[in-house]
């Protein structure tokens, strides 16, 4: 393959951990993952925001970004996402800038509405309100920190001369992303402001990204795929058997989670893949393989979505933390290379020395054998 791309690898954990672990030992465990993708390479990491259900641990993305961060070194570190409509959107931009400086520009910021209507519904705020509130809570988080005094009322936060007293240390402000999913919104507001996008891989890449461009175009901000992250679920072995195998840790209870945050879409996916394991993350646009089905699953995505800058892996802990980490090895060593063609220019040497190796050879014996001579002995 010749060298043609660089897309880049991130990992996004919501996290999922089973009800029946220790949840002390599981934020442990995410530290190390983040150690260790640190380690292999990767570009990004990111952690979601959830309120209940048990299974998602975290209520404060900045925070455990704050605490991973003294644990790295290169790996950027991303709130994937801030659900916009539970917070002050001053506060956000303030915590947004104190991290920007605090990881020294590590940090990263996704916006959405909030997932779990279970979080919402604790908040006592109905799920019609929370896309209106994003908007423009992400109107008021964007201009605050590009250095705006605002004075403005909602019926949710009140603001009077508003200002944030730091600037960035990004400049000229921190990465920011909007969610993409069933709905436009994100992919307007990405356009609107000129942030980045976050989208799954088994929806409308390529509808959220054009409706991206066209709401760019409309406020004068150019889109660059290389903003473009797409989220796709990969579990890797060196053979499917293994790979589907080590799926018996923790699939069957993340499906019995998907049931209670979405009975549609549980029995939609139970209807396509019953009780297979294999099938089951099909059915949900992912793959259970090895490294060459994913290379083959990210040139089809790449044809599919016309294009992205970073593949994004879900740490699902559908596996036991070995074989996690394993996967991510996996995809580090044998498939970003190929996708990539990063080793092109190593082929085309191995491909060149191989083609020419007779005269080589026969060149390096006459020279051996003319420094023999030469020494006077046989």
């Amino acid at each position: 393959m010749s060298e043609t791309r660089n897309v880049r690898s991130g990992v996004f954990l919501p996290p999922h951990h089973g009800n029946n672990e220790d949840v002390t030992l599981c934020m442990q465990r995410d530290f190390e993952l983040a150690e260790w993708l640190d380690h292999l390479g990767f570009s990004e990491l990111w952690m979601g925001e959830h309120h209940s259900g048990g299974m998602q641990i975290y209520g404060s993305p900045e925070l455990w970004i704050a605490a991973a961060a003294e644990r790295t070194q290169r790996i950027k570190l991303g709130a994937g996402v801030i659900s916009v409509p539970y917070h002050n959107p001053y506060l956000i931009a303030d915590r947004i800038v104190q991290l920007d400086h605090q990881t020294r520009g590590r940090a990263m910021f996704g916006f959405g509405p909030g997932m779990l209507v279970s979080d919402a519904a604790m908040l006592n705020i109905v799920p019609d309100q929370q896309r209106a509130r994003l908007v423009e809570g992400v109107d008021v988080i964007t201009r605050l920190i590009d250095g705006e005094v605002i004075t403005q009322d909602s019926d949710w936060f009140s603001l009077r001369d508003a200002s944030l007293q730091l600037a960035p240390y990004s400049y000229p402000r921190p990465e920011l992303v909007t969610v993409t999913s069933k709905t436009p919104t994100g992919s307007r507001l990405a356009g609107k402001y000129g942030l980045g996008i976050l989208t799954h891989g088994a929806g409308n890449v390529d509808g959220s990204w054009q409706a991206a461009v066209e709401a760019g175009k409309e406020h004068g901000n150019d889109l660059d795929r290389k903003d473009l992250r797409v989220v796709v679920s990969f579990h890797l072995a060196e053979s499917k058997a293994q790979a589907i195998k080590e799926l018996d840790f923790g699939l069957e209870d993340w499906m019995h989670y998907l049931e209670a945050l979405n009975p549609k879409s549980y029995a939609e996916t139970r209807a396509k893949g019953g009780t297979d394991p294999e099938k089951l993350i099909a059915a949900r646009g992912g793959l259970a393989g090895t490294p060459d089905e994913a290379v083959e699953y990210l040139e089809a995505l790449w044809e599919k979505t016309g294009g992205f800058g970073t593949i994004v892996l879900t740490g699902t802990n559908w596996m036991g933390f070995e074989a996690t980490k394993r996967s991510y090895e996996l995809f580090m060593r044998y498939v970003l290379p190929r996708f990539n063609g990063s080793n092109a220019r190593r082929d085309r040497s191995l491909e060149w020395v191989f083609e020419n190796r007779e005269n080589f050879s026969g060149a390096n014996q006459a020279a051996i054998e003319k420094a023999v001579a030469a020494d006077g002995r046989t």
